[in-house]
């Protein structure tokens, strides 16, 4: 059974910095696209950022694009979100989530391609 697990969120204030963490469990990641999602409130769920388990390959959404980074450690099936100048408009839930699909497809965007997601971890950026 596939287990993803996050950690990282927090309170920080605009500017600052927060790592999330995602380690998963139950099987090998190697051919998973890894990807975070987040869900403000009264907002939809929307894509951040993805990284293919295999080479590295990323994708970021325009509002993550310069401040956000995506890396993965494939020893310790963890895949990070590294956060820098964040905003306000920054807080929400953030979800770790594990494209499945085989052969790896290109980095995808939309969350139902997604097979398995976290419990999420709330990020709240105050001003």
């Amino acid at each position: 059974q596939v287990q993803l697990v996050e950690s990282g969120g927090g309170l920080v204030q605009a500017g600052e910095s927060v790592r999330l963490s995602c380690t998963g469990s139950g099987r090998s990641f190697n051919n998973f696209i890894m990807g975070w999602f987040r869900q403000g409130p009264g907002k939809e769920r929307e894509f951040v950022a993805a990284i293919a388990w295999l080479g590295g390959y990323t994708r970021y959404a325009d509002s993550a694009e310069g401040r956000f980074t995506i890396s993965r450690d494939n020893v310790k099936n963890t895949v990070y979100l590294q956060m820098n100048f964040l905003k306000p408009e920054d807080t929400a839930v953030y979800f770790c989530a594990a494209d499945s699909r085989f052969p790896p497809p290109s980095i995808s965007d939309v969350a139902t391609l997604y097979e398995y997601w976290g419990q999420g971890t709330q990020v709240t950026v105050s001003s």
